[in-house]
């Protein structure tokens, strides 16, 4: 039984023996807290979504188009020629129930002709609101300028403005702008060369060596092989064989390889403006010691006013009185030890009692001290 189960896995392809050879390193390979699939630290290079932009109009308003802005008639005017309808020269219809909009979409990689996009639609001019309006079919085009969807259909607008006829007016998010769930027809691929070019490309959200090389090899041992290779800090190219079917297969076995990640450098976020403050469990303090104290001076003035005795012709006075206090808050003294962790920091800091403020500047004199090994960036 056991040599017929031998003979029954050779014959198999070489696709299934590697898809067999990636579960069994994912059962018996020890799942650490830390490991990650390769699809979430990034992407297949060419493999990303394409922006569609394009101009149309909107009509059915209620009275809160454009009225007689001069791009808006042009694109009305577009609009009825396909009809076979031409304005007379010199006309300039009053469009309160039409709206210049621009129209922006997502094209996914891989989308086929007859899928549905979703669209958002924004106006360009001085129109108020597009609550009720319904977009006239317009072509959406790519970068290369190409039309790859058409789009059209009724707005869904979340927004709502009003007005009062003493100019008063009261607007609830944006009613200016709105989407069309589905509201676009792809009608053309965009072509990502991935299963003519000899290699593909995977790159990293974030630029580690140390991750890309363990991709590299997380790859390479799933496969047994040295197909992949770390090319910089966020590329690692792979070896693939040619024809869609093989390379999607092994672009699916890929993805779901598990990696344990680099640790991410030792780093320090200051938000100057909100006093957030945030620090990676990397950062460690070399041995420092830290007296932190506030001192608080208070100025009051109390002016009195001296009135002049009935019929002394004197003037009314004021005397100026003021009070000064100086308060100086007396803080104890703290010592970081050698590697001290974040808890360490967060334990110290709480201890004193000091605020966002007192612990940017906390931060800064230890990183000026050379007592931090991390990197400060202060937003």
């Amino acid at each position: 039984m056991t040599n017929r189960l031998f003979l029954s896995v050779l014959r198999m392809s070489g696709w299934t023996v590697a898809l067999l050879i990636i579960a069994a390193l994912q059962i018996v390979a020890p799942r650490t807290a830390h490991a990650e699939r390769i699809k979430d630290l990034g992407a297949f290079q060419g493999l990303r979504a394409n922006q569609l932009t394009g101009y149309g109009v909107v009509v059915g308003l209620a009275g809160t188009g454009d009225d007689s802005l001069d791009y808006a008639t042009q694109g009305v005017k577009g609009v009825v020629s396909r009809f076979g309808l031409t304005l007379p020269p010199g006309v300039n219809p009053s469009l309160k129930n039409a709206a210049a909009v621009l129209v922006t979409a997502d094209l996914p990689a891989f989308a086929k002709p007859g899928q549905r996009l979703d669209v958002t639609v924004s106006a360009l001019g001085k129109a108020k609101s597009l609550r009720g309006g319904t977009l006239v079919m317009m072509p959406m085009r790519g970068a290369d300028g190409q039309i790859y969807a058409m789009a059209q259909g009724n707005l869904a607008v979340g927004g709502l403005g009003v007005s009062g006829a003493d100019g008063s007016q009261l607007s609830v998010n944006i009613p200016s702008a709105g989407r069309i769930p589905g509201g676009a027809t792809v009608e053309q691929t965009v072509a990502t060369g991935f299963d003519t070019s000899p290699t593909i490309t995977f790159n990293l959200a974030e630029a580690d060596i140390t991750t890309a090389l363990r991709v590299a090899d997380a790859v390479n041992l799933a496969f047994s092989d040295k197909r992949a290779r770390a090319m910089d800090a966020v590329s690692i190219t792979i070896d693939a064989p040619q024809g869609a079917e093989s390379r999607t297969m092994m672009m699916g076995l890929i993805e779901n390889i598990q990696v344990k990640p680099a640790e991410a450098p030792a780093r320090v976020i200051v938000n100057a403006r909100t006093g957030t403050v945030v620090i990676n469990g990397a950062v460690r303090i070399a041995p420092a010691a830290v007296s932190h104290g506030k001192l608080t001076v208070a100025v009051q003035e109390n002016p009195r006013i001296s009135q002049p005795a009935p019929f002394s012709n004197g003037q009314t006075a004021i005397e100026q009185s003021s009070k000064i206090n100086v308060t100086e808050e007396k803080k104890p003294m703290f010592e970081f030890k050698s590697g001290a962790s974040l808890a360490d920091i967060v334990k110290a800091v709480n201890a004193i009692g000091a605020g966002p403020s007192d612990l940017v500047e906390i931060l800064q004199a230890l990183k000026q001290a050379g007592a931090m090994k991390a990197e400060l960036e202060v937003l």
